[in-house]
């Protein structure tokens, strides 16, 4: 058996590591050791994810545009002098794309889509001249259930898959992993619930909590060299699937 990979020092990117899953994320993968930096759009919630995890390195930016990426990875040059990891996790819900102002599902796309490929392109071209890397991208059960209302939503989804699924064997020879966690419900804001009715959901285990997600994101980066978990689906025990 090969050792497994060990987290500390490696210089990781998180996008959306200000809330839900990203946030729980952050906070494990410092504590393992890991030298992390993160960013979102909100300034608040960066500097209380900051707050939560004093150790992490975050700026405000926005993946969905092409200035916020060239942002992202200059202070990712500057700061960390390379990468070792890409957590891609940040992402919207949406509404049926005929209740949504054309302006609204589009700047979902770019920012679940796009910014997910952009970010990509971006970490190859710093993996492949130091030998390879990981990337790991936060998709969802959503491309397999189909579930009414979702249909912005799930394109972004379906696309990460795809996209992914196709980017590993392009990338594999360059010794660069290529990994999905599909998660279920998650106790995050992106959920339309209040905060008593998630508790009740957890509880009756229809709903996970961030911090699963966020070990299911730890399993996959330090598994061995060899191994590549390629999708990863995780949901409540009873997982509400139409």
């Amino acid at each position: 058996m090969s050792k497994h990979t060990d987290l500390s020092g490696k210089r990781i990117l998180l996008s959306g590591g200000t809330t839900g899953i990203g946030r729980e994320t952050l906070k494990l993968l410092v504590g393992k050791g890991a030298r992390v930096l993160t960013f979102g759009r909100d300034a608040p919630a960066l500097e209380d994810a900051l707050a939560y995890v004093p150790d992490a390195i975050g700026l405000t930016a926005d993946a969905a545009t092409k200035d916020g990426i060239k942002k992202i990875f200059a202070e990712m040059d500057a700061k960390l002098g390379g990468l070792d990891i890409l957590v891609a996790c940040a992402a919207l819900g949406a509404q049926p794309i005929h209740e949504m102002a054309d302006n609204d599902w589009r700047y979902v796309i770019e920012t679940n889509l796009v910014g997910y490929l952009a970010s990509a392109r971006e970490a190859i071209l710093r993996m492949e001249p130091q030998g390879g890397g990981h990337l790991l991208f936060v998709g969802s059960i959503s491309t397999e259930i189909k579930a009414e209302g979702e249909s912005v939503y799930s394109a972004t989804k379906a696309g990460i898959q795809a996209f992914a699924e196709t980017l590993r064997k392009e990338v594999a020879v360059k010794n660069i992993k290529v990994s999905v966690v599909q998660p279920g419900s998650v106790d995050t804001d992106m959920q339309e619930l209040t905060a008593e009715q998630k508790r009740e959901a957890v509880a009756a285990h229809e709903m996970l909590h961030a911090e699963e997600v966020a070990e299911a994101i730890e399993f996959i980066l330090t598994r061995s060299e060899r191994t590549d978990i390629v999708n990863l689906r995780i949901e409540p025990r009873l997982q509400k699937t139409s």
